[in-house]
């Protein structure tokens, strides 16, 4: 390796450890706008849902003491299932969330993995997503074989 040829590819920004790749950088620079309405569609997605989650902050359902123990049982395996969903929803807002600054940054729709443009179609099916498909094909596989 040149020793001259490292030197180039140092990047002139102040702090290099958050810089992002250069690569990255120019494959999202040039597709900002063309993201435009996926933007939209999280930012109505995490309005919705934070809305959702303040009315049910607004009415909670308190514990009702049943007569019935069976009734009593089935309240509580109501208020588990409701509570699962709002976690579900609460790590849901957390993806939401990166991928609105990985969009402010200009690397939404590259791939983490092999930094690799992720097609538009899967962006569109699951926005938050951070994984090319081949590259989360092989992230399934290597977690089957950890079990």
């Amino acid at each position: 390796m040149k020793a001259g040829s490292s030197a180039k590819r140092i990047s002139p920004t102040p702090s290099a450890a958050h810089a992002v790749p250069a690569t990255r950088r120019t494959k999202a620079s040039s597709q900002g706008k063309k993201y435009a309405a996926i933007r939209r569609n999280l930012e109505r997605q995490r309005k919705a849902m934070l809305e959702e989650a303040g009315e049910g902050l607004a009415n909670p359902k308190g514990q009702e003491a049943f007569p019935d123990v069976s009734d009593q049982a089935s309240a509580e395996a109501e208020q588990n299932f409701s509570m699962r969903i709002r976690e579900r929803e609460q790590r849901l807002i957390k993806k939401i969330d990166e991928a609105l600054e990985r969009m402010d940054q200009n690397i939404y729709g590259i791939c983490e993995r092999c930094e690799e443009e992720i097609p538009y179609p899967r962006l569109k099916a699951r926005p938050v997503t951070t994984l090319c498909i081949n590259c989360k094909t092989l992230e399934e596989q290597e977690e089957k074989v950890r079990r």
